[in-house]
């Protein structure tokens, strides 16, 4: 039975395979196998702010609890919350019930190990076969053996401070003289992000954190930008800041309104840390989808760029295999892996308020030298996801637009992680062109998909 994609399990709530029943049996699953590794301990859950997760959170503690293993409720918290306090509280394993930036009506469940990585794809394989097991139910402890599950006080405010010591000790670091608007998208980070910037003296103007369980990413947050962009002018705010809706994600605009993505912020801050010579083996690790722009850039300043497969948890892998500390996504997933194991929105806004308050520097002076090219991403919707390379017209179409772009920019076919959707990403200097070329790849994908049986893959495009 598979349960996992890119980034743990997602789906509709009240269908499979997020249903209370499946939940408690991957509640049961990972308790299993984590009691045989580590005996009678402690599993962290915390969640964002969708109606769902109270039903989520209480199969999950009871699937755990019935296999002999504690649990400890955070409530709502950012995702790299969940990881910070997983590792430094010696646990287990961390729980998050979040679908990110999907709406309301889905629910996800990641998992962290104790060191707060995201856990490997043996552990997943383990929890999928376990879960359709009859076994799993012969193995329950009885009476005394039962979990007990526990709340964690003030957890916010110990992540919060954690994210204030990553900054330079000393009088004058703070942000006393900066106005901030922030978007929470009625998610994780609704209060963590306004009090964390609060409490380093910046003036803040907090919008979208007022969650009732479904206004979650409603139009709102990193993937809806304009509410955030009009603030900013309204308010002459220094800054944006935008979360998505468990907050492992940030997306900034200038004191002009003007997007900062997550290419910007890696770009900035590589130069920065080459400068100090906090850059491990001068590279930079991110996604396929990273603009041309960024590389372009880090190349002038003597900085490598290596692309992964899109996922911040193939970003995090890549980043340990090779000992690198700086990477992360377009999307706004920064992972500062001096400070924390994976993407951060809090602490990503906090690190370019610093350099912005070192360099004595607006964003947009501090991102002018980033010239990024266009870039258009259409998402073609099917029935399956098939492997395109099986489709001769859609190839053909791909490489008739390469010869049309004539290396002066980049195409990027590939599946969503997440969603039954194809995704069509180009890049080029002519925006009209790349919109053209863009839409023509769409129709012959939409036209063919239905047509061929269904096949699995994991990466398809040209990188």
């Amino acid at each position: 039975m598979r349960l996992f994609g890119t980034d743990g399990i997602r789906g509709t709530v009240n269908k499979h395979p997020m249903t209370p029943e499946t939940v408690l049996r991957i509640g049961m699953a990972a308790a299993h196998i984590l009691r045989e590794t580590h005996g009678r301990n402690m599993i962290l859950i915390g969640k964002d702010t969708r109606l769902s997760g109270y039903m989520i959170e209480s199969a999950l503690t009871s699937g755990i609890c019935s296999m002999g293993m504690n649990v400890t409720l955070v409530g709502p918290l950012p995702t790299p919350g969940i990881a910070f306090l997983t590792r430094t509280l010696r646990l287990d394993a961390g729980i998050v019930i979040s679908a990110s930036h999907n709406p309301f009506e889905d629910n996800g469940i990641k998992f962290f190990s104790s060191d707060g990585f995201k856990l490997p794809d043996e552990f997943e394989r383990k929890i999928e076969e376990l879960v359709s097991d009859d076994g799993l139910q012969r193995n329950r402890p009885k009476g005394p053996e039962i979990g007990k599950a526990y709340r964690l006080d003030d957890a916010a405010g110990r992540y919060i401070e954690y994210i204030k010591s990553t900054l330079p000790k000393g009088k004058g670091m703070t942000f006393e003289g900066m106005k901030i608007v922030v978007d929470s998208a009625n998610g994780a980070a609704y209060k963590t992000t306004p009090w964390l910037l609060h409490e380093l003296g910046a003036e803040v103007i907090s919008i979208n954190d007022r969650p009732d369980g479904i206004n979650i990413n409603a139009g709102c947050g990193t993937l809806h930008i304009e509410g955030l962009q009009k603030a900013v002018k309204v308010h002459k705010a220094d800054i944006g800041i935008a979360h998505d809706g468990d907050a492992d994600r940030t997306i900034l605009c200038d004191e002009k309104g003007r997007v900062v993505d997550g290419d910007q912020v890696m770009g900035i801050w590589a130069v920065e840390m080459k400068r100090n010579g906090m850059l491990k083996k001068d590279t930079v690790v991110s996604t396929v989808m990273s603009n041309l722009g960024l590389e372009r850039y880090l190349e002038r300043n003597g900085i490598k760029l290596i692309r992964t497969r899109v996922g911040d948890r193939y970003v995090v892998e890549k980043m340990l295999e090779g000992g690198y500390n700086l990477g992360g996504e377009q999307s706004g997933h920064i992972v500062f892996l001096d400070h924390n194991t994976t993407g951060d929105g809090p602490l990503t806004a906090v690190q370019v308020l610093y350099l912005m308050k070192k360099r004595d520097s607006a964003l947009s002076r501090l991102t002018s030298e980033i010239k990024l090219y266009p870039q258009v991403l259409m998402n073609v919707e099917v029935e399956h996801k098939h492997d395109i390379k099986t489709i001769p017209e859609i190839e053909e179409a791909i490489k008739d637009a390469e010869k049309r772009l004539a290396k002066k920019g980049r195409i990027l076919v590939r599946p969503s992680g997440t969603e039954p959707k194809i995704r069509v990403m180009l890049e080029g200097e002519d925006l009209k062109l790349i919109k053209k070329l863009g839409e023509d790849i769409s129709r012959v994908i939409k036209e063919k998909m239905t047509l061929h049986p269904k096949k699995s893959y994991d990466f398809l495009g040209t990188p």
